[in-house]
């Protein structure tokens, strides 16, 4: 692939551009009238919006999904978070697999970039095992949700809701159905059925926890001292971030619920904010202090190589225990018997401010334009930037320009903002060089 000037694009480069161009093709069919449940065109924006969300697995929407979009523009929209909760890359690669075409190494290296794996060797054989588990999660998923489903809208469109759902949950999309009870409504309907809440949370954090830990998981099975060093940050980060916030949930936000669906619904407000968007009660009524810790569940998200969005898991525990490194006046930031190379923490620090600074300045901006509370606008811009798609409720009613900065949070969000730089700016090399040091002093 060749940019403009004839110069190959690097991985990072072909990364940024398949997200964009899959999000532009998909604003142009949810344009047709086709697409919209009423027959007439959605416009530019609600298409753009749509497909944004839909593509970078966000789930914030403009116009409720079941009743604003025909059974085709579900299906586009379905298709669209297939595609980008497995990777636009990843998927072109098996399209050219099946059409017999051998992968070159340019097309390993951007795979490898796009998966966060290790290394090029293996890569095809990673692949694989990625669509097995897709395939494998999302039909058992399905499987699991149709009773329930086709109880409440027959056979044919149950099975096309435990479909849609299984897809939008494992990819980590938020995307649902359930409007047709009441518009933007999400799982609240469900609220008591643990069937489904526990389905969909299963669904979330088996894609959230990342393909290169399924993959060492399944290769080492119950044989933990041999798993990676990240396998083991990201299943002690994910258990800790489900259940301390669980317990909060459970004494701080939902005591007036029976005991039963008080434990399901503080589990589930602890696992669908990193990063799956869905909700199974009212967000507009927890407090402020319950809707600061969504924030930042949703800005930490999952593991890297995932379908999930937000810093990543990783990215929060290396920046913890460098901080714990200073504090106890140690040399090395160090985890699990390994030392963790600086470069690494430096990425760390660089991908947490980043998403920070976007952060807090999408949120103060859409405050200032749209004359909201700034935590309101703040929890849009976390949900958007951490790909999450959870709303106090606000969403469908901002001006375009809100609009268009939560698209450009979403589309950052999921592509990564390393990945963004990356592609933008050109390697600087200093040889074997270095700068004179000099000490300065900080705290």
């Amino acid at each position: 692939m060749e940019l403009l000037h004839g110069k190959k694009m690097n991985s990072f480069q072909v990364i940024v551009f398949g997200f964009a161009g899959l999000i532009l093709v998909g604003a142009l069919i949810l344009m047709l009238p086709i697409a919209s449940r009423d027959g007439k065109s959605a416009g530019i924006l609600t298409a753009l919006f749509t497909s944004t969300s839909a593509v970078c697995v966000t789930g914030l929407v403009v116009r409720d999904t079941a009743t604003g979009w025909s059974t085709f523009g579900q299906a586009v929209i379905l298709t669209l978070i297939q595609a980008g909760g497995m990777g636009v890359v990843l998927i072109a690669s098996a399209i050219a697999m099946l059409a017999g075409r051998k992968i070159s190494l340019m097309q390993r290296s951007t795979m490898q970039d796009a998966l966060s794996a290790p290394q090029v060797g293996g890569i095809v054989r990673l692949a694989r095992f990625i669509f097995k588990v897709v395939f494998i999660a999302e039909l058992v998923g399905m499987a699991v949700m149709a009773p329930v489903f086709i109880r409440d809208f027959g056979i044919a469109k149950g099975l096309w809701y435990a479909a849609f759902h299984s897809i939008s949950a494992f990819c980590n999309a938020g995307f649902d159905l359930i409007g047709v009870r009441s518009p933007y409504s999400s799982l609240t309907s469900y609220s008591a059925s643990p069937v489904i809440l526990i389905a969909v949370m299963a669904l979330i954090v088996s894609g959230g926890l990342g393909f290169l830990t399924w993959n060492d998981i399944l290769a080492n099975r119950g044989q933990i001292r041999k798993y990676r060093m990240q396998t083991k940050v990201i299943l002690t980060a994910t258990l800790i971030l489900i259940l301390v916030p669980a317990v909060y949930f459970f004494f701080g936000e939902f005591s007036n619920q029976p005991v039963g669906e008080r434990i399901l619904s503080s589990f589930f407000q602890a696992v669908t904010p990193r990063t799956a968007g869905f909700n199974s009660v009212d967000l507009t009524k927890m407090t402020d202090v319950g809707q600061s810790l969504l924030i930042m569940l949703m800005l930490t998200g999952g593991a890297p190589g995932s379908t999930a969005g937000g810093m990543k898991v990783t990215t929060v525990s290396i920046l913890i225990m460098a901080v714990t490194a200073v504090w106890r006046r140690q040399r090395d930031t160090v985890c699990f018997g390994r030392r963790i190379e600086d470069d690494i923490v430096r990425n760390a620090v660089s991908v947490f401010l980043l998403y920070l600074i976007l952060f807090l300045l999408g949120g103060f901006m859409i405050s200032r334009i749209e004359g909201l509370p700034v935590l309101t606008c703040l929890f849009e811009t976390a949900s958007a930037i951490g790909t999450v798609g959870l709303t106090l409720g606000v969403t469908p009613t901002l001006s375009a320009a809100s609009d268009l900065i939560l698209i450009l949070l979403m589309y950052f969000g999921r592509v990564g903002g390393l990945t963004l730089i990356f592609a933008a700016l050109p390697a600087m090399s200093s040889g074997n060089s270095r700068f004179v040091p000099e000490k300065i002093t900080v705290g």
